[in-house]
């Protein structure tokens, strides 16, 4: 099923929102192997189904190795779980001010791992307008002390795509792995929409992630298309140790695990994954060249996933939210942030956009 078919069958609803690629619902693929996984029966509980073995195999071969592979119901419990794997309660992880794991996971990795401090590098002011980590911040953070006052450097954490909406490339995850390495830190990647960070880079999954040197990814489905549900992959299968009974005691082992399990089929069968990153990437690219030209509009940065950000009027602002329209502001740094979606329509974009011209407009006088 093609991109278009599928929007056309997946709400009713002619009004789409650009708050968050969490608004959208299932994608056909993955309701149809919802479906088969419910009419096939009677099976094991806790993950010990054919589904979820088919799945996790799955996902073996997309990335090219024999990596172990857990399910969780949502991204907070995929990041905080795998990082309370890699860390001791005296233990840090290296992210930025705008990670996810620091603004908006409620201090779930800090629960999870007994205490782990999350530590904040400081960035050039260009690395900080991207949201992204750089080598030297990392080095600088990790070897700012060594006393036994100070909780010990052992992760680095990267956001991919980030929070910002632009992507690393593989030479700057190289980078970073290179001396998370050398200082014996280990790398973990949030990829809550690390198909969309793909698509953007056109490599292969293996060489954005235990090829440039990350050692374990939570890979996220959810805002790619499935239902619920986001898989931790850990590339070294040596930090995975007793991860399942971390997933039990965290309430996140689902009984029923093939109904988390089974719609990965239908993102992995023909890279629908891939095609669903794809057509919201496109649909980012569509809403930003409709608001270049719009006087009132400072866009931050060109968009390199499925999302943009925007300075915008606060009159302009308040008209969008009286006639319905629903975005996020807080997350920019003083901006808008537009995001799109595996069933953004094109219509909607421009819908969005002409409304968005006119509260400009009528914001200027």
């Amino acid at each position: 099923m093609d991109i278009r078919t599928a929007m056309s069958a997946s709400a009713p609803n002619p009004r789409q929102h650009f708050a968050s690629d969490n608004y959208a619902g299932m994608c056909p693929n993955a309701e149809r192997w919802f479906h088969e996984a419910n009419g096939s029966g009677h099976e094991p509980a806790y993950g010990e189904d054919r589904w979820t073995q088919r799945v996790s195999d799955a996902l073996r071969e997309l990335f090219q190795t024999d990596c172990d592979v857990y399910f969780v119901f949502n991204g907070t419990a995929a990041n905080s779980l795998a990082l309370a794997s890699l860390c001791q309660s005296y233990h840090s992880v290296i992210c930025t001010s705008v990670a996810h794991v620091e603004t908006d996971e409620c201090g779930g990795p800090e629960f999870f791992s007994n205490g782990s401090k999350l530590l904040v590098a400081e960035t050039s002011s260009e690395a900080a307008r991207l949201g992204k980590l750089t080598p030297d911040a990392v080095e600088a953070l990790v070897t700012k002390r060594s006393d036994i006052h100070y909780p010990k450097p052992k992760v680095v954490s990267l956001t991919q795509a980030t929070e910002l909406g632009t992507v690393y490339s593989v030479d700057e995850v190289r980078a970073i792995a290179a001396i998370a390495k050398r200082r014996h830190l280990k790398l973990h990647m949030d990829g809550a929409r690390f198909a969309n960070a793909v698509a953007t880079l056109g490599c292969h999954p293996s060489d954005i992630t235990w090829r440039a040197g990350v050692d374990v990814l939570c890979f996220g489905g959810t805002k790619n298309g499935l239902p619920v549900g986001e898989a931790v992959v850990f590339f070294d299968r040596a930090l995975s140790e007793d991860f399942a009974y971390r997933v039990k005691q965290a309430g996140q082992l689902a009984s029923k695990m093939r109904f988390i399990s089974a719609p990965w089929l239908g993102l992995l069968e023909n890279d629908t994954w891939l095609a669903n990153a794809r057509h919201a990437n496109a649909m980012a690219q569509r809403l930003y060249q409709a608001l270049l030209p719009v006087p009132g509009v400072e866009l931050l940065h060109p968009p390199q996933a499925n999302a943009v950000f925007a300075k915008l009027p606060p009159a302009a602002i308040t008209r969008l939210r009286t006639e319905g329209w629903r975005f996020y502001e807080f997350i920019a740094g003083g901006g808008c942030r537009f995001m799109c979606s595996w069933d953004t329509r094109p219509e909607s974009v421009d819908a969005f956009a002409t409304d968005l011209r006119a509260a400009c407009s009528a914001a200027a006088g």
